[in-house]
C-alpha cells in the first residue's frame, strides 16, 4: 500500500502538492459553505471537454496522418525538422501543448530513425516541446492556464489572440533561425508504409464535439452544453475513452482552487503577496513559475491580482525555463529518457540552454510591448 502511495506520488507530483496544500490550508479556513464558491466549475467543464474530444483525435489517428502526409513530399532534414517542429507550434494551438507533445514527440522519434538521423534527437525535442509551450499560447484553449485565465478575465478571444501574436511571430522566427543552423543533408523519401484509413463517422462526431467546444471558448453556450453533450457522446459510442482523460489535471485544479481560496481569506497572506505582485504580475508569475509551473502560477496569482494581461502574458513566457516550469516538458522528457536513457543528462543540458535563451529574447519583447 505504502509503495503504491509512493509510486503514486512520483507520477502526480503537482496534483498530490496541491492536495497537501488544500488540506493544510483547511486546517486554517475550515470548511464551509464558501469553499464551493471557490471552484470555477465553467473552466473545469470545458478543459474536461475539451480533453475528451482531443482524446478521441488521437485514438484516430489523425495528428499522425497529417503528419505523414506532409512528410512524404520532404527532401533533406531542414524541411524535415521544419513540419516536425511545426506540427506541435501549430497543433498546439488548437488541442493544446500536451496533446501535441504526447502525439509529435514519439512520431518524431520515429521518423528520425526511418530516416537514420537519431542524431537529431535532442536538437528536435528540446525544439519541439518549446514549439508546443510558445504555440499554444496564442489560443484560449491552448494550454490549462490560457482557458482559466481568459474566462476570469472577460475578454474576447479576438483580444486574447492580439494580446499574445507578437510573442507567437517571435518564437516562431526564431524557431525558424535555430532550424536554419542545422546541417542541411539529403534524405530519402519517407513512406510509413501501410496505408491508414480514418473512421470518417467517428471524426465528424469530434469535430462537432471540438466546434461546440469552441462556441462555449467564444462564449455563445455555457461550458455545461459541452461537458454534457461529450458525455452523453462518449457513454453512448466509446466509453473506453473516458479512461484517456487527464483527470490527474481537473484534481489538481480543483485543489488550487480550494487552496487559493482559502488563502484569500487570510489577511496577512494577502497583504504579502499583493505587496509583491501588484504592479510586477508578469515578473512574479514567471519567477514563481519555474518553481511549482505555470498552471498552478496563474490559478494562485489570479486570486490576488485582476491584471489579466500581465497575468496571461507572465505565466505564458513562464512556461520556459525549468523542466517543470511547464508540466507539458515532462511529456517530452520521459519520451526521451524510456527510448534514450543515455542522454537524460544532455537533453536537461540542452533543453535548459534552449529555454534560457528564449526567455531572454522574450523578455525584452515584453518590457518593450507591456
Amino acid at each position: 500500500m505504502l509503495n503504491r502511495l509512493v509510486e503514486f506520488v512520483k507520477k502526480e507530483a503537482v496534483l498530490s502538492a496541491a492536495f497537501v496544500l488544500a488540506v493544510v490550508s483547511a486546517f486554517i479556513v475550515p470548511p464551509d459553505s464558501g469553499y464551493i464558491e471557490y471552484i470555477d466549475w465553467n473552466t473545469l467543464l470545458l478543459l474536461y471537454s475539451l480533453m475528451a474530444v482531443m482524446a478521441g483525435f488521437q485514438q484516430l489517428g489523425v495528428f499522425s496522418l497529417i503528419g505523414e502526409s506532409l512528410l512524404s513530399k520532404i527532401s533533406n532534414t531542414r524541411q524535415m525538422l521544419l513540419i516536425l517542429v511545426f506540427l506541435p507550434f501549430v497543433f498546439s494551438m488548437l488541442i493544446t501543448n500536451d496533446v501535441a507533445l504526447i502525439t509529435f514527440v514519439p512520431f518524431g522519434l520515429i521518423v528520425l530513425q526511418m530516416a537514420n538521423r537519431e542524431q537529431l534527437v535532442i536538437p528536435l525535442v528540446v525544439m519541439q516541446t518549446i514549439a508546443a509551450n510558445l504555440g499554444s499560447m496564442l489560443t484560449p484553449m491552448g494550454n490549462p492556464q490560457n482557458l482559466y485565465l481568459y474566462a476570469q478575465s472577460g475578454m474576447s478571444p479576438a483580444d486574447f489572440v492580439a494580446l499574445m501574436l507578437p510573442y507567437s511571430i517571435t518564437a516562431a522566427v526564431c524557431l525558424l533561425i535555430a532550424i536554419f543552423f542545422i546541417k542541411k543533408d539529403k534524405i530519402p523519401r519517407l513512406s510509413t508504409a501501410a496505408e491508414k484509413t480514418l473512421d470518417i463517422k467517428m471524426f465528424s462526431c469530434y469535430v462537432i464535439g471540438f466546434l461546440i467546444c469552441l462556441l462555449c471558448v467564444a462564449k455563445v453556450f455555457g461550458a455545461i452544453v459541452a461537458a454534457i453533450t461529450v458525455s452523453l457522446f462518449l457513454l453512448v459510442k466509446n466509453r473506453p475513452l473516458f479512461k484517456k482523460i487527464d483527470y490527474s489535471l481537473l484534481g489538481t485544479f480543483i485543489c488550487f482552487f480550494i487552496f487559493i481560496g482559502n488563502m484569500g481569506r487570510i489577511d496577512e497572506f494577502c497583504t504579502f503577496l499583493e505587496s509583491i505582485l501588484i504592479g510586477h504580475e508578469s515578473t512574479v508569475a514567471i519567477a514563481l513559475s519555474q518553481i511549482i509551473s505555470n498552471v498552478p502560477a496563474a490559478l494562485l496569482l489570479s486570486g490576488f491580482s485582476h491584471n489579466w494581461n500581465a497575468l496571461i502574458i507572465g505565466t505564458n513566457l513562464g512556461g520556459l525555463g525549468t523542466l517543470i516550469a511547464s508540466m507539458a516538458s515532462l511529456i517530452s522528457y520521459k519520451q526521451v529518457a524510456h527510448k534514450y536513457p543515455k542522454l537524460r543528462s544532455k537533453y536537461l543540458l540542452y533543453f535548459t540552454a534552449g529555454n534560457i535563451a528564449m526567455l531572454v529574447i522574450l523578455i525584452p519583447t515584453m518590457l518593450l510591448l507591456h
